[in-house]
């Protein structure tokens, strides 16, 4: 009896181990295939709609705004990364190229609009006189819609800045995650 137990325990060591060793092998091939992921070419469709949505609800409160930028690949990260560095300007980003969510189409930066057509970046203006700086009107706009706003973070103030996470970080992203991967597994 004891030697049946014995090649029992053996047999199922056995199979727990060969099941570790699959385990292992589909999860290594699985981050292979995250890292050979390229990067988005274009701003994500369900940021690009709440992008739409934000515009319109601007403006209904008298808030015209305009959408300055959105998608931006490493490169064009790069350049503004070296304005005040290597570059005449002042520094306007802490995010290298491949460190910002613009890079995964992810975030949008916006701006207000003055009536003539030109923009502002009045952090006090308060063109439909309601008390409240449009800044704030639109950044509580954008997190209602499930942004997140720079003008939050405790560091370095991006006030134009909102970025729709999908509650990925850079570093998630950089490894290959991607927002449908996180949909797909809600």
């Amino acid at each position: 009896m004891k030697r049946l137990w014995t090649w029992l325990n053996i047999a199922f060591w056995l199979v727990i181990g060969g099941l570790f060793f699959i385990w292992v092998h589909n999860e290594l091939e699985f981050r292979e295939e995250l890292k050979e992921r390229t990067l988005p070419e274009g701003l994500h469709p369900i940021v690009g709609e709440k992008s739409n949505q934000l515009l319109d609800q601007a403006e209904e409160i008298g808030v015209p705004i305009m959408i300055s930028d959105g998608f931006r690949s490493v490169e064009s990260q790069d350049v503004l990364y070296d304005k005040g560095r290597s570059m005449e300007g002042d520094i306007v980003t802490y995010a290298r190229g491949g460190e910002s969510f613009h890079n995964y189409g992810l975030a949008i930066d916006f701006v207000l609009k003055n009536k003539d057509g030109s923009i502002s970046y009045d952090l006090e203006r308060d063109m439909n006189n309601n008390g409240e700086a449009d800044w704030v009107e639109v950044a509580k706009l954008g997190k209602e819609l499930g942004f997140d706003w720079g003008g939050d973070w405790a560091g370095f103030k991006d006030y134009p800045h909102l970025e729709y996470t999908f509650d990925l970080s850079i570093r998630d992203l950089q490894n290959g995650w991607r927002p449908e991967d996180k949909i797909k597994n809600k």
